[in-house]
Order: structure tokens, then sequence, then C-alpha cells
């Protein structure tokens, strides 16, 4: 056979083998490394952890064993890879500010919330928690599949029991190959009444099961910050993002001053680099309001936070940096995980406790069905017993005097070879009056156990008051005291303070002026129409927009796209400047139409040049990304041409070829972006200038330095998208109505 198999070559495509090798190793991500079981919430390295512990008999009521002896037996027996990696997540099973509920107890250094790592695994030593002993409740008593270890040599079980609600109590996170689950911390408390709740009404909705649970729990505590409608969508659907925060208090000091005192800091941030990123911050001057950041925490974080003067607002401080840091973090919950058929999905906070409850209600049944096949075995054998107590004489004399006395006594008392052999190794003091009265007691009580287990098996009802009574169990044994009580504070979602960019900024009179060749300055005060400014060679002003340095300025460029600057960060003084196009993702063939600022609850009308346009709200007049944001779309060889106020009831546009149009406004549609309608019509040429204008005071514009105003506009009034007339008389040359812009 060897010699047949021996030098044969296969040929196969690349793609095929690519294929099917990326698979095997996608599934093997997936299944046996980074998802987690919703049964009993554990990844395998997890699981094969405790029931390696469980194992070594490292139960909260024995002594310590070193974790370089657990490592190597989980390596050894179940888990064929690095000892670094085992250690990491027994690390983390152990950490408080890491686990909700820690399913190891360590003893020795197993790291902080700074970030600093663990001792070497030959220094530390662990047992397994009474959390963990829930978790393997049940598990030498068939309660779950076993399947053989990797060496063959040893049996792991599939799943854990899983009497405790880890997956939610304690979340998960991983990345797999094209999918990944993060899964936030809980309350074992609310949890479990969650699930009763479920028990007790499987009908039950979302909204409804969140009223006993509330939302995450982290270990470090903080406070979540999102509304009720928030928290229904992720949970219905197991997608969603959370913003937690620090939790944290005013603290008044002498003379009038006071400090911020943060005492909890949002789930996964490290302290240490928390206060790095905040004395960085501080160190470019980017946290005006800020004057120093102290770590005073000992056993419990204590960070504290002066601010710059005794006048500064204590909540507009903790925006800032809410906004700046991570004292204020998103949670994305992501609950992907491996169903009770091991199929990787996304499943919502119903389902994960349908999930769960489901494979109680296995494990009960098979616990039963297991205590019964104990029962009538013990049972068979005191019945075979109590026939020796019946006919002890009989018994003796065929022991003594037959020389095969199993098949004998079987005959004679028509017993099993179960009976017969157990009769057989009765020890002589069994025999006495006591132990005959014990016999009869237990077969009794195992009697009873059996009837309550066989009515138990026979209806679903007791089975689930069954499972509502152990979940009671662990509700009572961990969602109260010290560990289990809420850590974090649920909120209302926090208003946005709209008002922060001001508050970081002294506010003053500024002048930001553009030349022409894309160079952007600001100057302090207000600069006459006239002042002296210097350019560089062959460059000239382009707009001087007079404003305060706390506004965001909007830039409207030729592509149809729209920008915000922010004032305060515009180069100061009176040098060139700084190219427009490093602080906006600004192509060189495009030019800026307008530099302005809009008005939020104001309208205007914007034009293409080919005469396409339509009314937009100022408030979509901004962006905040660098690549801005597209209002007018364009085609090929088209420009925005203009933008002006809204404000009036008529519109009039006039094209490149001296032709006039008078409309109505309310043919213009309102849209936040698009192409627009036609306004006028060209057949060779191009939009001008465009005014949107009262028509009862008449159209005006400006002829140099006086203004005219035509009253009777008859001769130009029509529909949008017509041609027009010429101009009245006196209609400047430039095609342009002039006057203000905006």
């Amino acid at each position: 056979m060897l010699d047949e198999v021996s030098g044969h070559i296969e040929d196969a495509p690349l793609s095929n083998a690519l294929s099917e090798r990326y698979l095997a190793y996608a599934l093997s991500t997936i299944m046996s490394r980074s998802l987690p079981d919703a049964r009993d919430g554990l990844k395998p390295v997890h699981r094969r952890l405790i029931y390696a512990m469980h194992q070594l008999k490292l139960d909260p009521r024995s002594g310590f064993k070193k974790c370089a002896r657990v490592v190597g037996d989980v390596m050894g027996k179940f888990h064929p890879h690095g000892d670094s990696s085992i250690y990491e997540a027994l690390v983390r099973l152990a950490q408080e500010f890491s686990s909700r509920f820690p399913l190891i107890e360590g003893q020795g250094n197993f790291g902080n919330i700074d970030g600093d790592n663990a001792a070497a695994m030959r220094y530390t030593e662990s047992r397994l928690t009474g959390i963990a002993e829930f978790l393997l409740r049940g598990i030498d008593e068939n309660a779950v599949d076993f399947r053989p270890t990797y060496d063959g040599e040893e049996s792991e079980p599939v799943v854990l029991p899983g009497a405790f609600p880890n997956l939610l109590a304690n979340g998960a996170a991983g990345i797999a190959v094209g999918m990944a689950t993060s899964i936030p911390p809980h309350n074992a408390g609310e949890v479990c009444a969650a699930a009763v709740h479920l028990v007790q009404n499987p009908e039950a909705s979302t909204q409804e099961l969140l009223k006993h649970l509330r939302g995450p729990d982290f270990p470090t505590g903080g406070e979540l910050v999102e509304d009720e409608a928030t928290l229904l969508a992720a949970y219905e659907s197991g997608r969603g993002s959370l913003r937690t925060r620090a939790r944290w208090t005013k603290e008044a000091q002498k003379n009038g001053t006071w400090v911020i005192v943060v005492t909890e800091i949002p789930y996964q941030v490290q302290k240490s680099r928390l206060i790095e990123q905040v004395a960085l911050l501080l160190q470019e001057k980017k946290l005006p309001l800020l004057g120093d950041i102290r770590d005073e925490s000992a056993e419990h974080i204590r960070l504290v936070l002066e601010p710059k003067a005794r006048t500064v607002d204590a909540e507009m401080l903790m925006a800032s940096l809410f906004r700046a840091t991570a004292l204020e973090t998103r949670f994305a919950l992501n609950m992907n995980v491996l169903d009770g058929g091991r199929t990787p999905r996304v499943m919502g906070l119903k389902a994960l406790l349908r999930c769960w409850l489901d494979h109680r209600h296995e494990v009960l049944v098979r616990r039963s069905n297991h205590r019964l096949e104990a029962i009538a075995r013990r049972l068979e054998i005191l019945d075979g017993y109590l026939v020796v107590y019946l006919n002890l004489d009989e018994v003796i004399r065929i022991i003594r005097s037959e020389d095969q006395p199993r098949p004998v006594l079987m005959k004679a008392f028509s017993l099993s070879e179960t009976q017969a052999e157990a009769i057989l190794n009765m020890r002589l003091r069994a025999l006495r009056r006591l132990e005959e009265q014990e016999i009869r007691g237990e077969h009794k009580k195992l009697s009873a156990e059996q009837k309550g287990l066989q009515a138990l098996l026979g209806d679903a009802g007791k089975r689930w008051d069954k499972i509502v009574t152990e979940i009671n169990e662990v509700r009572e044994t961990f969602g109260a005291g010290a560990l289990g009580a809420r850590r974090t504070k649920i909120s209302a979602a926090a208003p946005v303070v709209e008002i922060v960019a001001e508050a970081l900024v002294e506010r003053e009179a500024i002048t930001v002026i553009l030349s022409q060749k894309g160079w952007i300055r600001a100057q302090k005060g207000h600069l006459a129409d006239d002042a002296e400014l210097k350019f560089k060679e062959g460059d000239r002003l382009d707009c001087l927009l007079r404003c305060e340095s706390t506004d965001r300025i909007t830039l409207l460029a030729t592509n149809g796209r729209v920008y915000t600057l922010k004032a305060s960060e515009l180069p100061r003084g009176r040098g060139d400047g700084q190219a427009i196009r490093l602080l906006i993702d600004l192509a060189n063939e495009d030019g800026v139409l307008r530099l302005f600022l809009p008005d939020a609850n104001g309208k205007y009308l914007v034009a293409s040049s080919a005469g396409r346009g339509f009314v937009v709200p100022g408030a979509e007049l901004s962006s905040e990304r660098r690549a801005g944001k597209t209002i007018l779309a364009l085609r090929p060889g088209e420009e925005w041409a203009a933008c002006v106020p809204a404000k009036g009831d008529h519109v009039a546009v006039i094209g490149s070829n001296r032709k006039l149009l008078v409309f109505p406004l309310v043919e213009v549609p309102e849209m936040p972006k698009g192409a627009g309608v036609a306004l006028q019509k060209y057949k060779d040429g191009s939009l001008s200038d465009v005014k949107v204008f009262t028509l009862a005071e008449g159209l005006t514009w400006r002829l140099g330095d006086k203004t005219r105003t035509e009253p009777k506009l008859t001769e130009w009034l029509g529909v949008r998208a017509q041609v027009g007339r010429m101009p009245p008389n006196g209609f400047p040359k430039s095609g342009k109505f002039g006057g203000e812009a905006g």
C-alpha cells in the first residue's frame, strides 16, 4: 500500500488548493479560537483551562497551585499552542478589572489597570472561584458531551454545563477570519432576572427584558450615556455602539479653588496611557481649560484634574476632556457567537438568553437521566441485599456448600448477576440488624427520589420550575453583596456641548484673508476694505472675511463641495499664511468660490455654471471631514458658480448671453444635496449671476458706487428654465447684480 502512494503526485489548480486550505484555517479560527459558545460563554482555551484546573482539584476550598503547573497541564493534554497565550488567558480570567465575575482566583502579581503585565507563571498561583464551580456543576454526571483531545489520549468537554450565565455576565471579545465578537459584561443578578422573566413569559420582547437587564455593567464602573432607544436597537439586533464615560466629582479646595476627581474610568482603558494622553494634549496646548493632572491612585483610582482657573466651568472642562481623551470611549457591541448548533451568528439579547436556557434544560434532562440510572443500579443491589436478610440462613448455606455459589443464588432467589455478585462481596458485619434498617431506609429514600425524577422528566413545567430555582440560586449567590452590586451607572444620553469649542478658544475679533493663489491667514481685529495687505509676488486678495476666533468658517469650492475651517486654527500674523490645500483636501484644478459664515437657520440658493440649482438649508453648509461634503453634483466641465441667500419670493437669473429671467422661488426645490433643476436655458452660454429678491420691492443691482432698482419686471417674468430677455438699460456689462453676496 505504501508503495502505491509513495511518489504519487496529483495536480490541482492553485486557486482550489488555496481556497480549501484557507477555508480550513478560517473555520478553525472561528470554531476553535475566537468565538465563544453561547451556552457557557467560553472560548476553547478558557474552557480547557477551567476543566484542567477541575482535574487538578483546584476548587475554592483547596490550596493554590503554581500557574506554570496549570498551563503545563492545559498545553500537554488539551491545548497544543504556546504557553504564553494560555497564561495570558488565565491571567485575564483572574483580573478583577478585566473580568466582571472572575473565574480564577490568583495569588501573586496578576498585573494592574495601569497596563503592567503579570509576573511570570512560575511565580504566580491560582485556583478556581465559586463561579467556575457553577459552570462545572454536573460535569461528572453526563451533563455534556465529551470528545477526544488533539492526541486522542484524553477527552475534553465540548461545552461546560454552564449554570452561571457567563457569556453575558463576563462578556467576550475576539477577532476571527472575516468576523469578530465584542460582548460587554453585565450584572449577573440582572441577567438571571431577565432569564427568569423569559422562562415565565416566552413571548417577552427585548424591551421587556431590558427592564430587568438594564445594560452593560463594566468591572471598572464608569457611566453609560445612551438613551433607551439606542440600547433597545443594539440589544434587539446584536449590534450597536455604546458610549461610556469616566465618573467624576467636583471637590472644593481652599480659597474658593476646586479640582475634578476621577474615580472610575471606561472599560479596557489603561490608566497610565490615559494620563500620558492628557499630558501630551496639555503640552500641545490643546486643553486650554485644564491646568494639570495628577495620579493619586492607591488601591482605588483617583485622578486629580486641576482647572486653569477657578472661573472655569467644571461641566465645560469635563466636556472638553470627554471629546479629546479616552475619558469617554465607545464600546462596539457585536454579539457574534456560536449558537447551540455551533453555528456562528449574531444574536440579540432574547436569542442569547433562550440559547442559554435551552442548554440548561438539556443539562437538567441529562443529569436527571444519569441520576435515574445510578438510582436504578443502586436499588437493584439493595433489592438483592434485602433478599439476603429474608433468607439469611439459606444464603449462608449456599455460599458455604457450593463450589459455584453465584449461579445457585441466582436460580434460588431469582437474582440478577449484579445482585448475586454484590451479595457475595458483602462483609459479615453488614449482616447486622442495624445495617438492614439502614439499607431499608436508603431503599425508601432512593425510591422516593426516583419517583420525583420520573415526574420531573415527564412534566416540562416542573423542569422549567427547577431551572428557575437553579437560576435564582445563582442570583442570590452572585447577584448580591459587593460582587453583585451594579458598578456602571446607567444615564440618559448625554447632550452634546456645542459651545465647548468656544470655551477652548479666547474670543476675539479677527479678519480672515484669502489670496487668489490659495494662501490663507488671519489677522487680529476687523480690517477695513482698503487696509494695506501684503502678498507673495504675483498674488493678490481674493476674499476678506471679518469674524471671530471662535467661528467656524464655511468654504465653498468650485468642485461642488463644502468645507469647514476653524478660525482658531488658521495661521496668525502678517506673513504669507498657509496654503489652503494643506488644511483641506482640495485639488489643484479646483478653486474657492466663497468664504463666509452661513446662517444655520437660513436658506441658500446654489447654482452651477450650467444654470442648474436648488435651495439648501444653511445647516447643511458645513462638514467636519477634511475631504468636505458634496452639495452640488456637477457634470464634466461644470463648476459651482453661485450661492446666495434665499431671502425673498422671486429669483432673478442672468446668463453670459445677457438674457435675464425672473420666476417665483417656489419653483425651485429645497434639498440637502443633488444636481438641482434648470433655472435658465442656454443655447450658447452659462450662468453669470443669480439673486433672490422680493418682487414687490423690485430688482436692485449695483452700478459703480450707485444702485438702481427696476420696479416693473413684467417683461422678464416667466417660469423656471426659460431663456429670458435682454436686461433693462443700465444693467452692468459684467452681468453681475453686485452688492453684498451673503
